[in-house]
């Protein structure tokens, strides 16, 4: 009776196990060949939402995203002193007033003005007298009623007064006086500043009563005329510029307001930072913008034409990029790719072969197989 019980058990274990066959909607997990091999079943594939599309040709030219402040070259900034040194007597600038070439902007006074004057004034006075004196002695040199000695001596005094008048007058010319109308009336204390350009007050560094030095900057004058944008580019993006090159300018408190702007120097020299200088010039210049403003600028690289796919399509998996390619209706594979250059949310790629036009890459559902075929469900 126990045997009999043991041979109806083994029928029954077998019964059951003949029972459980494989449906034909359950098949074998992902495929795994090589590690670049998966494949998927009609539900996985619909639950991954994988698409396909063969790769594109576009214009891969990019924005290229830099920072700067406007600058203003070295010849439209004027720093203004005075050769002799004074007092302040009287100024009526003040930072951001305009002032134009010639006007006055302001007055010094000292007896070294009164001095120089008088010196100009009698060196002058003198010099009519020599110049009689020379005259005379040469037509008594050449009756020779009077030696050749005294006739040069004559010529040697008239030709050092001619140069010291010529020197007064120079000196007088550097302070602003004009030795033509200068006589022995309108001998003056002061004197008067006059600006050397067109343009707008910068720095006033002095006060009414100051003692200024010939060395000391009174005040600062730029000309905005000829103002640029000053851009700071990282060496890796310096290739991309070239002269004549478009900018598009906007300030962080109005971005929508865009100046064009064109490449008019690209520096030689790299910073401690690995940048480089690159200088544009204003289409159209706004005078509300004033030098020193900090600016941002769009720059469009030159366009190449390169195959690109979407950058959905682009995997990254342990700091190499991948992409799949369709080998059938189910099966997908993993290759490794080159990219380029990046654009409206296009990636540039590098082929390896000329097949790469007539292939099918996954363009939605790349991480998905990623994570099936690394059999893991987070990005490395």
């Amino acid at each position: 009776m126990k045997h009999i019980q043991q041979h109806i058990w083994v029928i029954a274990i077998v019964l059951a196990a003949c029972g459980q066959k494989p449906s034909a909607e359950q098949k074998a997990p992902p495929q795994h060949e090589n590690g670049s091999l998966v494949q998927l079943t009609d539900a996985q594939l619909k639950n991954a939402g994988i698409v396909t599309a063969r790769p594109q040709k576009h214009h891969m030219s990019t924005l290229l995203k830099v920072s700067g402040k406007i600058d203003v070259p070295p010849q439209n900034i004027v720093s203004i002193s005075f050769p002799l040194g004074g007092y302040l007597k009287s100024t009526n600038l003040l930072p951001g007033m305009h002032v134009n070439k010639g006007s006055i902007i302001g007055v010094l006074e000292d007896q070294q003005y009164i001095q120089l004057q008088q010196d100009y004034l009698t060196a002058k006075a003198r010099l009519g007298f020599l110049e009689k004196e020379y005259a005379r002695q040469q037509v008594l040199n050449q009756s020779k009623a009077s030696s050749d000695k005294l006739f040069q001596q004559t010529a040697a005094e008239y030709k050092s007064q001619q140069i010291l008048v010529r020197s007064l007058d120079e000196k007088l010319q550097l302070i602003g006086v004009n030795a033509a109308h200068l006589d022995e009336n309108n001998i003056s204390r002061q004197v008067n500043i006059y600006s050397p350009i067109n343009g707008f007050v910068t720095r006033v560094n002095v006060n009414i009563g100051k003692y200024v030095n010939p060395t000391d900057v009174l005040f600062e004058i730029v000309n905005p005329d000829d103002i640029h944008l000053g851009l700071t580019v990282f060496e890796k993006d310096v290739n991309k510029l070239a002269i004549g090159q478009e900018v598009l300018a906007y300030t962080n408190s109005n971005p929508s307001r865009k100046y064009k702007c064109r490449i008019i120097l690209i520096g030689q020299d790299l910073e401690p930072d690995r940048s480089v200088q690159v200088h544009c010039h204003f289409e159209d210049y706004d005078r509300t913008l004033i030098p020193g403003t900090f600016m941002n600028a769009l720059i469009e690289t030159a366009a190449d034409t390169a195959w690109a796919l979407p950058e959905d399509a682009i995997v990254r998996y342990q700091n190499q990029h991948y992409v799949f390619v369709q080998k059938d209706a189910h099966v997908f594979e993993m290759q490794p790719v080159k990219t380029g250059e990046q654009a409206d949310s296009l990636v540039a790629i590098i082929p390896e072969n000329d097949n790469i036009g007539r292939q099918q890459f996954v363009v939605k559902g790349a991480y998905s197989l990623l994570m099936l075929l690394k059999n893991t469900g987070e990005e490395e």
